[in-house]
């Protein structure tokens, strides 16, 4: 809201700037200005400005800047220099309204047909205001003269805006296109970083597979008390090592291209937990389930440690899902409270046992079985608490306020945050 009244004030402002860029053709108080080039921009580049509002401000506020311009050059009174600009304001009036019924936006693909409405606008919005101007004494009757320079500049202005509307999109779709460039080639370079990664990954798959087949053996033979050769676990010993540096070569290119990342993005809160939901709920239609969803996130607040949270968070939604039966809700809540951060997330889930509280963090702890009976692995809890206590937070299971089991996940703000000024 408080950015489409910044942009209205702009183009009330540069109306009325430019207006004073004029001339008189007809002798009167009548005026052809660059103001209307300003308005007319202005209403084809702010689509979020409300046309009419703008359209009736903007004749207010120029009928009142001239009057003040006129009143402290010394000219004329409040009365009389109101009564002389007053039918401008009907011009605007008129424009705005137009430029409403025509819908005139959805056209900006083509020029040509903007430029023609745009003339017929003016030159309407021309005759709107010299019809005030005969009822009130002030202009002489339109003649055919009249008429050819009101189009004549009807097409001047028009066409200029819909020429400098033009550049200027020009201009933002080859900066929009540049960008999307350096994220393509930004993108291609992880891809290659992670195509080398993937290569060491299988080879290191390789030495593991042969490892445990020389392990296997040493250890058969040490079983039957047979004499083993000093060579095979030096064998062994040199795979495994072989293995290690692959890894290190593996963590370092990893850890490089997620410092990147998080160099590069920036997320608000409140976005980053919509992309949880949308997630889940996809997840939630692939069970089959009926979830209803809430998000309640008022903090305006921006972090690098995207895939961190994304994690945390994810694991924990994604556990509510599985919790909640056929159908039911899920909440996920975000609150400042002091110099912390919290995440609540609660579902409509049977919960865990209190006695269990303790365990749920444990590597292999499960509640979760499939069709056949298998459990589940047990580690999404326990690899959610460490991302969390790696940025000195902490998670736990408490009680709402209706004694249902809710996860709170709290993290220091300056480990995870800084506020984006407006």
């Amino acid at each position: 809201m408080r950015d489409r009244l910044l942009l209205l004030l702009v183009i009330m402002l540069a109306t009325a700037f430019f207006g004073e860029m004029k001339v008189t053709p007809f002798g009167g108080t009548f005026r052809f200005s660059l103001g209307s080039v300003a308005f007319f921009f202005g209403l084809l580049w702010f689509h979020s400005v409300p046309t009419l509002l703008a359209g009736f401000c903007t004749g207010v506020f120029i009928t009142g800047f001239r009057g003040v311009i006129d009143v402290m050059i010394g000219h004329l009174s409040w009365h009389d220099s109101l009564l002389i600009h007053f039918p401008a304001a009907f011009y605007y009036f008129s424009f705005a309204l137009l430029v409403h019924l025509t819908r005139i936006s959805q056209y900006a693909e083509f020029p040509i047909r903007v430029g023609l409405i745009g003339t017929a606008i003016d030159f309407s919005s021309n005759i709107v205001e010299l019809s005030i101007r005969q009822l009130v004494g002030e202009s002489p009757l339109i003649a055919k003269e009249t008429i050819f320079m009101l189009l004549l500049f009807g097409i001047l202005r028009s066409f200029s805006v819909v020429g400098l509307y033009n550049i200027l999109s020009i201009r933002q779709i080859k900066a929009l296109g540049e960008a999307r460039r350096q994220e393509l080639e930004r993108l291609v370079m992880i891809n290659t970083s992670l195509y080398e990664e993937a290569f060491y990954l299988r080879k290191s798959m390789t030495h593991m597979e042969e490892i445990t087949r020389q392990s296997y053996e040493l250890y058969t033979r040490l079983l039957e008390s047979e004499k083993v050769e000093p060579r095979m676990a030096l064998y062994i010993a040199e795979h495994v090592h072989e293995v290690k540096k692959d890894s290190q070569r593996i963590l370092a290119g990893l850890s490089k291209l997620i410092r990147q990342e998080e160099f590069a993005l920036r997320m608000n809160i409140a976005e980053l937990c919509g992309m949880v939901i949308r997630a889940n709920q996809k997840y939630a239609e692939l069970l089959g389930k009926c979830i209803r969803f809430e998000e309640k996130c008022s903090v305006n607040l921006f972090t690098n440690q995207i895939y961190a949270l994304l994690s945390v968070l994810n694991n924990l939604v994604a556990n509510s899902v599985e919790a909640v039966s056929s159908s039911g809700w899920i909440e996920l809540r975000v609150e400042l409270d002091k110099g912390e951060i919290v995440f609540y997330v609660t579902d409509s889930g049977p919960g865990i046992p209190r006695e269990d509280w303790d365990w749920v963090f444990q590597p292999g702890f499960t509640t979760k079985y499939d069709e056949q009976g298998n459990p589940s692995t047990g580690i999404g809890l326990t690899h959610a608490k460490e991302i969390v206590e790696s940025l000195s937070g902490c998670i736990q299971i408490t009680y709402d306020d209706g004694d249902r089991t809710q996860f709170q996940v709290r993290i220091p703000t300056d480990k995870l945050l800084r506020e984006e000024e407006a």
